[in-house]
């Protein structure tokens, strides 16, 4: 019996050495007749930081370099560059925020380094700077603070996460930003696809990445590779490896693997100003507590031939025409989205952008009305110029497809940007060491 026992302790003991470092193992000793009770695996917390309010009353979050409101907030690792980032608060009060900051791995998981490891000065900063809507119908406050400062600063580059939150701890949002330390320089050229059957529906990325002064013991392990298209994540591209492995030169030259739907120029509406109608503005109107803009009717563009159409690929830009600072002067509105379709039984319409952090959130699905046949939302959104897409968010597929309604072809100008994550085996944390924004503009 006493053999029997040392053999299962024994076993244990081989399974729990040999386990994956991913898990964290949690053994229970107290013992019962000399017996192991129980073991349980815990798996590593996989929790994805997206951008976003945690809170229906915070809105327009934003972060962006502070002399150009459509650039990504990625800074270059010691340089005197800043962010600023910003909120409104509806309930129009003053509360006691605070932000800190998160490091990450290159998919946006935590990363397992302490703060000590990766930020000098405090860990935790409040915002003291906001200011009260003025001559706005919806009452707010808008919160403002610029990072890095003097009391807060990042030591090492990688992905990160502004992490908001009220004095008691409750957090209200996160927002991702980058800070980079170029170790390389990438060549990428966007073409037509290669294969036949896609040669007018997608884009093909083909890049080489080139490292003279960074020695890269292992290409398909050591680093990370994560392209997207207009910087939007649910059909971003990821766990792509060099094809040709050359002197100090890494080619990444697939055929379908960096494939993208082209898709189609996006659609747009002008609300700056709430006074006049723009081209897309069919009425404005106020019910004595909101602002309304209704849009005129959308309609399915799957067959359309391509037509130009000026656009800022799916960004928004907050701007009052009436008002001086527009921080504080820009109202909101309800904003009425319709299509005209059949109803679709497999499936959920959203209307995307760069607004909605191409989340497919319950405030940006549409309903479908059957007396009408139609589709219908509203989203409540700050004054200024916006892009937008209707996807279809298919049921059978599980995959989010703006095709089905928006079409795709190949002449559509898109961005494209290529993110290079490294990390040796002496490292212990992803390094954000390569960055690359390119365009399609050229194949039109």
């Amino acid at each position: 019996m006493k053999i029997n026992k040392l053999l299962t302790i024994l076993t244990l003991s081989t399974l729990i050495s040999c386990h994956s470092t991913l898990d964290v193992i949690t053994i229970d000793n107290s013992l019962k007749d000399n017996v192991i009770t129980e073991i349980k695996t815990i798996p590593k917390s996989t929790f994805i930081f997206k951008n976003g309010s945690l809170n229906t009353q915070i809105k327009t979050l934003l972060c962006h370099k502070k002399e150009d409101e459509l650039s990504l907030p990625i800074l270059n690792l010691n340089t005197d560059n800043q962010l600023l980032i910003s909120f409104d608060d509806l309930d129009a009060d003053i509360k006691d925020y605070y932000y800190s900051i998160i490091h990450c791995n290159w998919d946006w998981t935590e990363s397992d380094l302490m703060q000590s490891e990766y930020v000098t000065g405090f860990t935790d900063e409040p915002i003291t700077d906001y200011e009260f809507s003025f001559n706005t119908i919806q009452k707010y406050t808008h919160y403002t603070f610029n990072f890095p400062n003097e009391q807060l600063k990042p030591i090492i580059s990688g992905n990160y996460v502004f992490k908001i939150f009220e004095s008691g701890g409750e957090t209200i949002a996160y927002k991702r930003f980058m800070i980079l330390e170029t170790k390389l320089t990438i060549d990428s050229k966007v073409r037509r696809a290669t294969l036949a059957e896609d040669r007018n529906t997608k884009h093909e990325i083909d890049f080489t990445i080139k490292h003279p002064n960074i020695v890269i013991a292992d290409p398909f392990s050591d680093l990370k590779v994560t392209i997207k298209q207009n910087n939007k994540d649910n059909n971003s591209i990821t766990g792509l490896t060099p094809i040709y492995v050359k002197n100090n030169e890494l080619v990444y030259d697939y055929e379908d693997d960096n494939t993208f739907e082209a898709n189609n120029e996006f659609r747009h509406f002008d609300i700056k100003s709430l006074r006049f109608q723009s081209d897309r503005i069919k009425k404005i109107t106020y019910d004595s507590t909101y602002n309304h803009v209704y849009l005129f009717n959308d309609r399915k563009r799957t067959f359309d031939r391509y037509s130009i159409e000026p656009d800022i690929n799916g960004m928004f830009l907050v701007k009052s025409q009436e008002g001086w600072k527009t921080a504080i002067e820009a109202d909101y509105a309800f904003v009425h989205f319709t299509l005209p379709s059949d109803h679709i039984s497999y499936g959920e319409i959203y209307v995307i952008g760069g607004f909605s952090n191409w989340q497919l959130k319950n405030e940006f699905k549409l309903r479908y009305n059957v007396k009408q046949k139609q589709y219908e939302g509203k989203v409540y959104l700050k004054q200024g110029y916006y892009n937008y897409h209707y996807a279809l968010s298919d049921t059978i597929s599980e995959r989010l497809d703006v095709s089905f309604i928006e079409g795709t072809h190949y002449q559509t100008r898109n961005d494209y940007y290529v993110y290079v994550y490294y990390r040796s085996v002496s490292d212990r944390y992803d390094r954000f060491i390569g960055f690359l924004k390119t365009s399609s503009k050229e194949l039109f």
